[in-house]
């Protein structure tokens, strides 16, 4: 394990702040080859200790972030604290805000049928200039899939935001990695959603003392089933803290 990430689970997080991934990510699309960057919480985390591929695809990015409260509380009970919290939204947001002046072209990827297109007129009207190239939803098959790859490769998109769900967005790349044609692939989840105003982040005082899981649950309860990781997570990861002491 290189000195500037943590094990978290079998899954190598880097020790960055917002300010140094974003940092990172002009550096990556300064260099012409593909670069994957991941942000994976905690309940990415749990299923990556199930799912040998899904830790072999997080590990494999050029840029892994703590996506989740839970991860940076995972890195002081193993006795390497992580900076802070670096959500992929927030990266993402980042880059988004700095692409007019840059002039760097993006391509949308994912989320349900309409939303990626409703993405694009926002953000074209929030950031003028933007250079948004092209879009799919992520509802395909494998011959849609071949022909957004194809269309992907015509463009040249310096960046690609694929927004396919949890593990099957990292995968997604990890598995085209040596046939796209772009500099940058990041998987940002329903970030599509937000950006589409179909999806509201916790108000700012939830994110602050790390409750955002807290108001999505109360929004959305029916993800109770998935929000059970979190304990398992914590648990999980204080036995094996114990046992590194």
């Amino acid at each position: 394990m290189m000195e500037n990430t943590i094990d978290i689970l079998g899954v190598h997080i880097d020790f960055v702040t917002l300010a140094q991934a974003e940092e990172k990510i002009w550096r990556f699309l300064k260099e012409d080859k593909l670069h994957m960057v991941f942000t994976p919480n905690s309940e990415m985390i749990m299923v990556a200790m199930n799912d040998p591929k899904l830790q072999e695809v997080l590990n494999a990015a050029n840029l892994k972030t703590a996506d989740g409260i839970g991860v940076v509380h995972a890195s002081k009970i193993l006795g390497k604290p992580l900076k802070e919290r670096v959500a992929g939204f927030d990266l993402a947001k980042r880059i988004v805000e700095k692409l007019p002046q840059t002039g760097h072209s993006l391509y949308l990827l994912g989320g349900a049928p309409g939303i990626a297109e409703t993405a694009k007129q926002n953000l074209e009207k929030q950031y003028t200039g933007i250079k948004i190239v092209g879009l799919h939803d992520g509802y395909f098959d494998v011959q849609e899939e071949q022909r957004i790859i194809r269309e992907i490769n015509t463009l040249k998109p310096d960046i690609v935001f694929v927004c396919l769900g949890m593990s099957k967005q990292e995968k997604w790349i990890y598995d085209h990695r040596n046939e796209l044609k772009t500099k940058l692939c990041m998987g940002i989840g329903g970030s599509l959603d937000v950006f589409a105003g179909k999806a509201q982040r916790a108000p700012d005082i939830f994110i602050k003392f790390g409750l955002e899981w807290f108001y999505r649950l109360i929004k959305e309860p029916w993800r109770y089933k998935r929000m059970m990781a979190l304990p398992k997570f914590a648990v999980t990861v204080f036995l094996k803290g114990k046992r590194q002491k």
